[in-house]
């Protein structure tokens, strides 16, 4: 037994015969053991924590939320669903080996169909950038509303495996036949009463979600004015509740410019933002603040663009524009390597509306160079012709001899170019009269059509302005490619 006196800050004894000191509550120590030095048996700040993970784990297991397909599992973590609010119910897991449900073949055709019609539409209009996914399986979507032009928009951004069905105001889009039609066949539309009823019309689409489909709701019930979203209406919340499908919140950019409500078509471009689904039993406040969220979060995502490119449509499209493409087209029908087309592939792809002016501007220029090379020619002069061969030049001479100033429609489809024609007409004696009515046939019908086609590219591909530098890289390799297959083929 050892005597000794109790230390007052550890609560051990300590004694005259030395040897390890002990607890004074007869615990072999606090090292390891989850107490705490004092001496008053609480657990450690680690162990604590550890306790507070499993109790969490502990939780988590018991966290089951509605699937219409089957029980759910153990969802595996906990997150927010937009920046500033509270996690909302996770997406329970799909037992393993079931079957997605998935609409029939004739609707994901039509809506393939329609999603086609409405891209084209809105392309030629400023073009449609979608970002974000659909869920699998069906949904009820939510979107604000501020334009007709908000269900062209979804038509072309949601995914049309989904085969999306459109709610639609009855006593407006199904007043009239032709309303009706248009509204059923062109944006899958189903009536939706306002003054009564329309609660029960909603639920009546549970089926087409249970079978995969989308349902498109605009909750505020109306089109809105000042880009604010209202107050949302609880049916489609209860919808998505009854048929136990998640929610899906929409966010829509562009749309009230593009077709202002009572006012006219104008050109822009419209975003559609597709958020993270919602499950679980959601509050309209909830569903509103997140497709507030997306809107702004659209309005607020400019286009990416190419630092080249946007060089490249300011100075085609400015005064400068139309005297480089002349003086190009023009240097080219006398001795310049490089044909017009080539030119308007870089112009009109970057400056779109430019396209028509630009390709008149490349016909007048080939015309008045290919006149006065003739004159040259006629006169003996002999231009420099650099990419071109001797065959070349005795093939347009046989040509010229036996059609005249008709051998010019030969041009666009040989692969000569249009210098060594004008050359040689000028060294047969072609008359100028004749050969600038049969170039402008030929020419027109050939530098026209590409300019356009260019023209239409860049409007297709506005989205993708980012990508213009690798473009140029694309158009100059087939280019140098085409042109040294040419060649050889005429060595």
């Amino acid at each position: 037994m050892r005597y000794g006196l109790r230390d007052g800050m550890t609560g051990r004894i300590t004694g005259r015969s030395g040897g390890p000191s002990r607890p004074a509550d007869g615990h072999r120590g606090t090292r390891g053991r989850g107490r705490v030095p004092g001496g008053r048996g609480g657990p450690s700040r680690p162990v604590r924590r550890r306790r507070a993970l499993r109790a969490e784990r502990r939780a988590l297991r018991g966290l089951r939320t509605h699937h219409p397909v089957g029980p759910a599992r153990r969802p595996r973590r906990l997150r927010p669903q937009h920046p500033g609010q509270a996690p909302f119910p996770l997406r329970p897991s799909r037992p393993a080996g079931q079957r997605i449900p998935r609409p029939g073949l004739p609707a994901t055709t039509a809506a393939w169909l329609r999603r086609a019609l409405w891209t084209v539409a809105l392309t030629l209009t400023g073009g449609v950038v979608r970002q974000g996914r659909l869920p699998r399986g069906g949904c009820v979507v939510v979107a604000n509303h501020s334009s007709h032009a908000d269900t062209a928009a979804l038509l072309a951004a949601l995914d049309a495996r989904h085969a999306p069905l459109i709610a639609a105001a009855a006593d407006y889009w199904f007043a009239t036949p032709w309303r009706r039609r248009i509204c059923r066949h062109l944006a899958a539309g189903f009536p939706v009463r306002r003054t009564g009823g329309g609660l029960d019309d909603l639920l009546g689409t549970a089926g087409a979600l249970r079978a995969g489909r989308a349902v498109v709701l605009f909750p505020e019930g109306t089109r809105g004015r000042d880009g604010a979203v209202g107050e949302f209406r609880r049916g489609a919340l209860l919808l998505a509740q009854r048929a136990g499908v998640p929610l899906v919140p929409v966010g829509l950019a562009g749309t009230d410019r593009l077709l202002p409500k009572h006012g006219r078509l104008r050109r822009t471009l419209v975003r559609v933002q597709i958020g993270a689904p919602l499950y679980g039993p959601v509050a309209p406040a909830t569903a509103r603040d997140a497709v507030q969220c997306l809107t702004d979060r659209a309005a607020a995502h400019g286009l990416a663009d190419s630092r080249l490119r946007r060089r490249t449509a300011a100075v085609v499209a400015s005064r400068r524009g139309l005297p480089l493409t002349f003086g190009w087209a023009f240097a080219e029908a006398l001795s310049w390597p490089l044909m017009p087309e080539l030119f308007l592939a870089v112009a009109c792809v970057a400056a779109p509306r430019a396209g028509l002016r630009l390709s008149l501007a490349a016909l007048g220029g080939s015309l008045a160079g290919g006149l006065l090379a003739l004159q040259l020619a006629a006169g003996g002069a002999h231009l420099p012709a650099p990419l071109t061969t001797d065959r070349m030049r005795a093939e347009v001479s046989r040509q010229l001899a036996d059609e005249g100033a008709e051998a010019v429609r030969h041009q666009p489809w040989d692969g000569i170019p249009y210098k060594v024609y004008a050359a040689e007409a000028g060294r047969a004696r072609i008359p100028a009269p004749d050969w600038l009515l049969a170039s402008a046939e030929a020419r027109g019908s050939r530098t026209l059509t590409v300019g356009l086609a260019f023209a239409a590219l860049g409007a297709v591909a506005r989205p993708w302005r980012r990508r213009y530098v690798g473009y140029l890289a694309l158009l100059g390799g087939g280019f140098a490619v085409g042109l040294g297959v040419i060649v050889a083929g005429w060595s």
